[in-house]
């Protein structure tokens, strides 16, 4: 299985070389050449371990690590850094299944990719015989910088930089990641939002100079964004043993077709779903919800992608999107893998902010629906779920529980539960009672508890009494020159 770019279908490198880049030289993104269909029957997977069907999944796709590589890459990463065996479990409430993918080290659902990641990279590094160091850097809109950074913390060969906006995400978000351990890391706030941050990234991958100065001091760029090929991978096997899980229970019989909704952003979870209903996994609907940044919400209704309108701060900071980078990937599909028609959008949003696809390309979107929640739509889900039955959501999966619920078919729905709504909680209390609306973020955590009856995760835990390590803040035009800072460049 080799790799091209969206950009560029000359373009050829094996998945260790294309998670090694991160990004391709054009500024495309790296996509399997094909998209392979799953060699083992969904009904055999019902009663195997996550790490078995994350086996079954990645093989497929990393077809240049040995069994042996592969196999302990995935044990290292699903371990007892997550709290429960089953790495992701599925909770029946409301009547949905919500798929609970924040289990991990940081309370997010980018824990189930980015514990694989460094072991990826790390091999792939080794198998290419790169001797540089590696510079991992990301732009987060919340969760990636916290996860990334838990990751690659110490890991040899490597360092990692984090840009975040500095008032845009949660206050538990920001403190994670200011007190972030690890002689390998560095973390920035910048005067933006996560777009400018996400752009700057881009820029610096994209920049043949920069990149020139770098390789002179022993140094080679990396992703940990969603743009990197080792993240998306992942993503799909917990898609997979979500549809192993609810045969094993008996909640579908095989075959059953089911709903997917996601709250997207960045359109990687929800892309990772698409790959695997394209893989043979029997998915109807793959449904788009949207907070008030709605962009994508108005491409699936239009055909038209427009950026250009305001950036708005919502109770879902890991939503809050206007560019999203995962998005090139389905493009690139739905072209009929025409990297020249992908170059000319992209060129067309860098240029303009907008770009319309044509009637053939929005033909083959019928897989997908976009629903989008409003600030009071979220706040309304999270007390309509807790009052039914107990169960509490986080912002973002309420979001995606709210379009679920609207866009509701005659088939079962999984939801992609994103965050633990101890990572969001003064929006979460405030929306199950009014009476929370001003007390300070940390000291709703025990009244979350009582009402929850789930106990503090070890990552609020870690956070209560711990100092601040980090103290960078840049503007994003300046994003480069920190960068180069912090490498002594």
């Amino acid at each position: 299985m080799n790799y091209t770019s969206t950009r560029d279908n000359k373009v050829s490198v094996s998945a260790s070389q294309a998670i090694l880049k991160g990004l391709a030289f054009d500024g495309g993104l790296f996509v399997p050449k094909e998209i392979p269909k799953l060699d083992v029957d969904i009904e055999k997977l019902k009663n195997s371990t996550y790490q078995e069907v994350a086996y079954e999944v990645m093989k497929l796709y990393l077809t240049d690590f040995t069994e042996e590589e592969l196999k302990d890459c995935i044990t290292k990463a699903y371990d007892q850094k997550f709290d429960t065996p089953e790495i992701a479990p599925i909770k029946k409430a409301a009547g949905a299944y919500y798929l609970e993918l924040f289990h991990g080290a940081t309370i997010a659902f980018k824990d189930m990719a980015l514990s694989i990641l460094p072991h990826l990279l790390t091999t792939s590094a080794k198998k290419n015989m790169v001797k540089k160091e590696i510079v991992i850097l990301a732009a987060t809109s919340g969760d990636t910088g916290k996860a990334a950074m838990a990751g690659f913390a110490d890991v040899e060969q490597t360092r990692i930089i984090v840009f975040y906006p500095k008032d845009g995400v949660s206050k538990v978000q920001e403190m994670q990641m200011l007190t972030q351990k690890g002689k390998n890391v560095d973390v920035v706030a910048i005067e933006g939002n996560f777009d400018m941050a996400q752009t700057g990234v881009k820029t610096m991958f994209e920049d043949t100079r920069l990149n020139a100065e770098l390789e002179e001091k022993g140094y080679q760029f990396s992703s940990a964004n969603s743009i990197n090929i080792g993240r998306l991978v992942p993503q799909i096997v917990y898609y997979v043993y979500a549809y192993a899980n609810l045969l094993k229970t008996g909640e579908i019989q095989e075959g059953e077709k089911i709903n997917v909704v996601v709250p997207t952003g960045n359109f990687g979870n929800i892309l990772a779903a698409y790959y695997g209903k394209e893989m043979g996994l029997p998915i109807d609907k793959l449904i788009c919800a949207s907070n008030e940044n709605k962009v994508l919400f108005d491409f699936f209704s239009t055909g038209t992608y427009d950026r250009n309108r305001e950036f708005l701060l919502t109770s879902s900071p890991s939503m809050d999107i206007l560019i999203s980078s995962n998005l090139e990937r389905l493009l690139y599909l739905i072209a009929g893998q025409d990297a020249e028609k992908v170059r000319s959008l992209m060129a067309e949003l860098k240029v303009t902010g907008a770009y319309t696809i044509t009637p053939e390309m929005r033909e083959k979107l019928q897989d997908f629906i976009g629903g989008y929640a409003t600030e009071e739509d979220t706040n309304e889900e999270i007390k309509r779920v807790y009052e039914e039955c107990g169960y509490v959501l986080d912002t973002h999966t309420a979001v995606a529980s709210f379009v679920g619920k609207k866009e509701a078919t005659d088939k079962k729905t999984v939801i992609a539960s994103t965050a633990s709504p101890y990572k969001f909680v003064k929006s979460v209390m405030s929306a199950i009672d009014k009476k929370y609306g001003n007390e300070d973020e940390f000291e709703l955590l025990e009244e979350l508890h009582k009402i929850s009856g789930v106990a503090l995760p070890e990552a609020i835990k870690e956070i209560l009494d711990a100092k601040p390590l980090h103290d960078k803040v840049c503007k994003a035009d300046q994003m480069e020159a920190i960068t180069k800072e912090i490498l002594d460049i």
